[in-house]
Order: structure tokens, then sequence, then C-alpha cells
């Protein structure tokens, strides 16, 4: 037997040895992660890509209306998402997560029963950007507070790889839902009826209606599993699980009620005031703003390119297979792998190192599709367009450079996003966890709400809507990822220019 052969079991026993350190992770960790495989497919099937769809076909809105909209509603997502930060400290983990899945399902289901702006914009549209930005810090706290040092990179790599299993499944069933109206209905989908009546065949001719219909029934499980099995008061330390008891504040009166909801507010002041006056929250803070650029590239992935991918490639192209499921499906199988094999590299460097891989990536579908014409007509775009995603005719080059774009950026991804939350952890003192994951989102502020607003001027000027003539779009669509691409190098020049003053020491590293 050769001896590559005979070691073999060997190194395959000590690489998933790596992974034991998660069995004395106490059972709220893999309650978390099953609520949140749940609540990222009911996100990725009824919000990301799908609202800046919804807003047109549904609510009648244009291109820059729409981006506006978006704009408006990632603003609102992040400025909630910083302010309860301090509210989950004082809360807990339990309450926070029901109060934001019972937001999510009752804004959910208000988006499927009524396309009637007045109604739907307040009480659905703006009303889940608030419970989805609930549950953002917490989850992130939660997977710090259930795990020990040296269960904690292999419990973020598969947080975040779990993640990307609920939205493969989510852009899944999008592409199926989408196919399937296009198969039943002569309209084309952006001209769908405004108005609507909820009724079964209804939502079968609507299909973002649909779609959200199904995000109702994907945030129910999440709901009763945080509900029925999550315990308060654990967290695991370097000495095993502990539990303490928190305070039940028996909610008998109105009174009761009005003195608890005062002194969680008293407390979370007190916690959001705090972090202001530490010094190395301002470097943490650095740090979020200059990664902002790279993170700007995934937002502009869910508001920018269905619209592209729609008008470039035809209607029924499987455009959530495409970038969605590729994206998420590499991501599920490297970011384990990439955890356990980069364990003894700090989190700030493998940052550096991936923003780098995943900014250049954009600029494979800056490039002009003509380049990859060869390999359209050849073995891999017939895999890519015609075997995979069940393109007929002639394989349009954008399939390959998209394929490739995809490919590459998830590599980075794979990289450089699990160790990002995990660098916020390290920073964050004992207790604050939710604090400083909820204010690192005050950079992404201002970057959501301007990849919403230029969003729809960027479809405008370089990818109109419209038939495709004499390759006009195809010509100058590609500015769009251009900008877009320089804009992601942001981070890694920064980081590294930087580094002598962001990074920190990392314990066992």
């Amino acid at each position: 037997m050769p001896p590559a052969t005979a070691n073999h079991p060997a190194w395959l026993k000590k690489f998933l040895g790596k992974f034991s350190v998660m069995r004395s992770a106490p059972r709220e960790l893999w309650i978390i992660y099953g609520a949140y495989i749940m609540e990222n497919l009911a996100y990725k099937v009824g919000s990301a890509s799908l609202l800046t769809l919804w807003l047109k076909a549904d609510l009648g809105f244009a291109d820059k209306s729409a981006g506006a909209m978006i704009a408006l509603w990632s603003a609102m997502l992040t400025l909630v998402t910083v302010l309860v930060g301090s509210l989950v400290d004082a809360l807990g983990i339990r309450r926070t997560f029901l109060l934001g899945f019972w937001i999510c399902l009752v804004a959910r289901m208000v988006m499927t029963v009524t396309a009637e702006r007045w109604i739907v914009l307040p009480f659905g549209f703006f009303l889940q950007a608030a419970g989805i930005a609930l549950m953002t810090p917490v989850m992130v706290a939660a997977c710090k507070r259930y795990s020990n040092a040296a269960q904690r990179s292999v419990a973020f790599a598969l947080f975040y790889a779990l993640m990307n299993f609920g939205y493969a499944m989510g852009d899944k069933i999008f592409d199926q839902v989408r196919k399937t109206a296009v198969q039943q209905s002569p309209l084309h989908l952006e001209h769908v009826a405004h108005v609507w009546s909820p009724t079964w065949q209804s939502l079968r001719q609507c299909p973002y209606q649909m779609l959200i219909f199904l995000s109702v029934v994907f945030t129910v499980p999440g709901l009763l599993l945080v509900w029925f099995c999550l315990r308060d008061g654990v967290e695991m330390t370097e000495d095993g699980v502990k539990i303490t008891q928190r305070e039940k504040s028996g909610i008998n009166s109105v009174a009761t009620l009005l003195k608890s909801v005062g002194e969680t507010a008293a407390k979370t002041w007190k916690i959001f005031s705090s972090l202001w006056g530490q010094a190395p929250f301002y470097r943490f803070l650095m740090f979020m703003s200059l990664v902002v650029g790279v993170r700007m590239i995934y937002y502009n992935i869910l508001v920018v390119f269905p619209n592209y991918g729609i008008r470039e490639l035809g209607e029924g192209a499987q455009i959530g297979q495409l970038t969605g499921v590729l994206n998420e499906v590499l991501i599920l199988a490297l970011v384990p792998i990439c955890g356990v094999l980069t364990q003894k590299i700090t989190a700030y460097r493998m940052v550096t190192i991936g923003s780098l891989v995943s900014a250049l990536s954009v600029f494979f579908i800056a490039l002009p599709p003509a380049w990859f014409k060869p390999l359209a007509q050849g073995w891999l775009g017939n895999l890519i367009a015609h075997q995979w995603l069940g393109a007929v005719g002639v394989v349009n080059p954008l399939y390959v450079s998209i394929f490739f774009f995809i490919v590459l950026y998830s590599l980075g991804e794979a990289l450089w996003s699990p160790r990002l939350y995990e660098y916020a952890a390290a920073c964050a003192p004992k207790g604050l966890e939710a604090s400083y994951m909820s204010l690192s989102m005050l950079p992404m502020f201002v970057a959501k709400f301007t990849v919403g607003l230029i969003s729809g001027w960027l479809l405008a000027w370089f990818c109109p809507d419209g038939p495709l003539a004499h390759g006009v779009h195809r010509a100058s669509s590609g500015w769009i990822w251009f900008i877009i691409g320089c804009i992601g190098l942001v981070t890694p020049l920064g980081t590294f220019l930087f580094r002598k003053k962001l990074q920190l020491h990392e314990e066992g590293r």
C-alpha cells in the first residue's frame, strides 16, 4: 500500500478531530443553528433578492423609485440593528429572539394578504426590516455565548455555513416558483396585476406573493423551536456549561409591564452610552468601516443582480441558482474546511486576504462578455447553461463570466466573512457582545442606503429595462460591476495599510 494511502485515515481522523470540540457545546448552540437555518430560508425566499422585483411587479414602482425604497428599507434595518444591540444585552437572548420572530411573522403575513401600498409598506415591508434587525445581533451574541475559546472558530464557521445552507434552499425555491409562474402565465412577470385577491390561484399567478407566503410558513418552525426549546441564562465557559437563572418579572398588570419596560430601557441606555467612552470601541468601528467596501459587493448582488440577470439573460434564466445557490453551496463546503485549516491564523489577516480575493472576483463580470465566448461555446458553457441551468439555444458568454465571478467571490467570502464575526466577538467585552455587533452595523447604515439608492440609477444608466438591441445592454452593463469592484478593493487595501493600528491580539494565535 502506498504511503499516501496508508497515511490517509490518520490525516482524516486528525482533520475530523478538530470538530470534536463541539461535542461539549450546550444544546442551545444547536437550537440557534436550527432556528437560524429556518429564518435565513424565510429571509431568502421572502426578502433579499425578491424585494426589488416585488416592488416593481406587484406595487408598480419603477427602477429608481424601487431603488429608493430599498435604500430606505436597508437603512431602517441597519439603524434598528444599531439601536437594539444594547436591548439584547439587557433583555436576554431568548426574549429578543421571540420578539424578532413574532414581528417578522406578522409583517410577512401582511405582505402576503395585500398589495395596497398604504397598508403593506408600513405594516409589512418596513416592519419586517425591524424584525430582521432584532435577530441580527442576537444570532452572533448567542454564537459566542454558547461556545468557549477552543470551540469559537469552528462554531462561527458552522454558523456561517448553515446560514448559507438556508440561503441555498431559499434560492432554489425562488427560481422554481418563478419558473412555474413563467410557464403558466403568458404575462411578463414585470407586468403582473398590482391589485389581486389573496386566493390560492392568485398566489400561483403572482410568484412574488407566493414566495412571501412561503416565507411565512418557514418563519413558524424557528419561532416554535426558540419558544419551546431554548433555555434562558445559559452560557458556555471554559469550565463547562453554566446556567444563571434570570429574575422572572411576571407581567400581571399594566403597571408591572410599564415598570419592566422602563427598567429595560434604562439598562439599555446605560449600556449604549458606556460604549462611546471605551477607546477599543473606536478601533473596532474603524475596522468595520473599512469592511464596508467588500460587504457592498454582497448587497449589490442582492439588489442589482436580480434585475441585471433577468435583463441580460432573459426572464426564464435561473438567476437564483447561478448566483445564490452556487455561492451558498460553495460556502457550505468551504467555510468549515477553511475554519479548521486556518485556526492558527488571525481573524484580521484572514479578512484582509479573503476580501482581496472577493473584490478581484467582481472584475470577471465587468470584462467584455466576448472574451468568454470560446469557453461559452465549449464544454464549460454547455455544462453551466444547458446541463445545470436548463437554458436552451446558444450559450450567452455571461453565464461563464458570472460563474467565474461567483466561484472566486465565494472562495474569498469563505476566508473572510466568518472571521469577521470572530473579530467582532473578540473585540467585545463580556456581556456586551450584542452591543458591539449591533454598533458594528453603524457604517453599514450609510453603505446599505447608498447601495439601495444607486442601484436604480446604475440599472437605468447601464442596463435599462427592455429587450436587448444590438448589444447595447451588454456593452454598457459591465460598468456597473467595474464600479462595484473598485469599491470592494477599499477593504483589503485599507486593512493592510492600517494593520498596525487595528490588529489586536487574538487568544490562541
